[in-house]
């Protein structure tokens, strides 16, 4: 397993189901909360604009991106501002992922060791920007509590990586919203149990047809003053995507 990096796992979670929470609370399982809520952030397509933002104490810097997703193994990012990173790409297939590089005219394929490094500066891994790790089949989850945030009743699971995997985290703590399965809060703990980022759910609301987490808020334990921002600017869930769309040929021409 992949030791300690201050990184959050990307991304970004959740489904509207309108059912009584009440009996929901008695018959759902812990790995089917994880479930709905990943689906209902992903979707089986999605598309969007995203602003994100890295604050640090003496200075804080903005990145614009397209994104582009099909289920799980699919995913391409292309960076439109600021002028001096536009055009970069970066391309997820199943487990592997590619960055596209115009300046330099290059492909370059990421290796594992790269998977828990900081993406752009930021706060998140490339792991996260991947998903090459899945809090649904990578991890066993278990519900050990219940807390309001945010005037919203929310089950506590926790997330433990399974022996055979190689994944960034030694422990998660997720704690999912009971009526609309919003992550709201998620802790990353390393592999000796220290927490390492702490991952915040703002402006929840409409968007793309669901209702959704608009903002989401990173923040390291032990940096003070350190952040990352997400914020989904656009959301689309109702276009199909081909397959073909997510490839190293297109990396260089997406627009």
């Amino acid at each position: 397993m992949n030791g300690y990096n201050k990184c959050f796992p990307l991304l970004f979670l959740f489904l509207l189901f309108g059912v009584n929470t009440t009996v929901l609370a008695q018959e759902i399982t812990a790995k089917e909360i994880i479930k709905k809520a990943d689906d209902k952030v992903r979707g089986k397509y999605n598309q969007g604009a995203i602003r994100m933002s890295i604050i640090r104490p003496d200075w804080t810097r903005e990145i614009e991106m397209k994104s582009w997703s099909s289920g799980d193994d699919y995913s391409l990012i292309l960076i439109t501002a600021p002028a001096r990173d536009k055009g970069i790409t970066f391309l997820k297939r199943e487990n592997e992922m590619w960055n596209w590089q115009p300046t330099i005219d290059r492909v370059i394929k990421m290796p594992p060791s790269m998977m828990s490094q900081s993406w752009m500066g930021s706060d998140f891994t490339n792991d996260d920007l991947s998903k090459a790790t899945s809090t649904v089949n990578d991890y066993s989850q278990e519900i050990t509590g219940e807390a309001t945030i945010e005037d919203r009743k929310s089950w506590e699971i926790t997330l433990i990586p399974a022996e055979e995997v190689d994944v960034v985290w030694g422990k998660i703590k997720i704690w999912v919203d009971q009526k609309d399965f919003i992550q709201l809060k998620t802790e990353f703990y390393d592999e000796d149990d220290y927490l390492v980022n702490t991952m915040i759910a703002k402006d929840i609301g409409e968007m793309g047809g669901r209702i959704l987490a608009r903002t989401l808020e990173v923040v390291p334990a032990e940096e003070e003053g350190n952040m990352t921002k997400i914020e989904y600017l656009n959301l689309n869930f109702d276009d199909p995507i081909r397959d073909a769309f997510f490839s190293i040929q297109n990396m260089k021409r997406v627009r």
